[in-house]
């Protein structure tokens, strides 16, 4: 597994959005997938079973955990990648392939043969929960995201708005999926990820805001409801 990231998430309400992006701004570049407003829209169906191993690993705070789930952006079906998020410590890792929205739909009808001995190891390693542990996919979840980085310290700011999730539907290439917000209207979550370090002057701007001490993941959040 290659180096990890640290990770941090926080609760903030909107004017502290405003007066921690009007900072951040002066010293970090806007993320390039950005569309004109600056934002873009994530879609993400998450994995779990039918004892919610996932949900109460992240709730009971196990220190050695992995989450499933595919990703796509804007709602296209252009681009899908099935990620897995590693919990090992304080430390985050990600991997990630490629995959189709065919065989995510493969997926959906339990239909699971042909990732036995697919060519790529994060799908075969999604057999062997999905056949062993019962996972499958939950529950899709939208926001909007506004990404900032920074190169030294490979530091990453998201600020993820307008949270939603389609409480137990997985037909997340349904355009019209019907959805629920999760959070307050005024509230958004700030993630902020880096390598070894947190260089200063980012550290500065983020003690700048008040931020709720509970972290606050949008799978847990997306699972209130059902």
């Amino acid at each position: 597994m290659k180096n990890g990231r640290k990770e941090i998430k926080h609760a903030i309400s909107y004017p502290q959005y405003m007066m921690m992006k009007s900072k951040l701004a002066h010293v970090m570049q806007l993320d390039a997938h950005a569309n004109a407003n600056g934002k873009y829209l994530i879609r993400s169906t998450y994995f779990d079973n039918f004892s919610n191993k996932a949900l109460n690993e992240k709730k009971e705070g196990y220190l050695h955990r992995d989450k499933y789930r595919v990703r796509i952006y804007d709602k296209a079906a252009t681009t899908v990648y099935l990620e897995r998020k590693s919990k090992r410590h304080n430390m985050t890792f990600k991997t990630k392939c490629l995959m189709t929205k065919a065989e995510y739909e493969k997926m959906r009808r339990s239909e699971l043969e042909w990732m036995e001995k697919d060519e790529r190891a994060l799908i075969r390693d999604l057999y062997e929960q999905m056949m062993y542990q019962q996972l499958k996919p939950v529950t899709v979840v939208d926001y909007e995201r506004e990404a900032y980085v920074y190169p030294f310290g490979n530091v990453r700011v998201t600020f993820d708005s307008k949270i939603q999730t389609s409480v137990r539907n997985n037909d997340m290439f349904q355009p019209h999926l019907p959805m629920v917000d999760v959070l307050e209207p005024n509230m958004l979550v700030l993630e902020v990820k880096y390598d070894e370090y947190l260089p200063d002057i980012i550290k500065y701007l983020l003690q700048s805001v008040d931020t709720h001490a509970e972290a606050y993941s949008k799978y847990q959040l997306s699972r209130m409801f059902g």
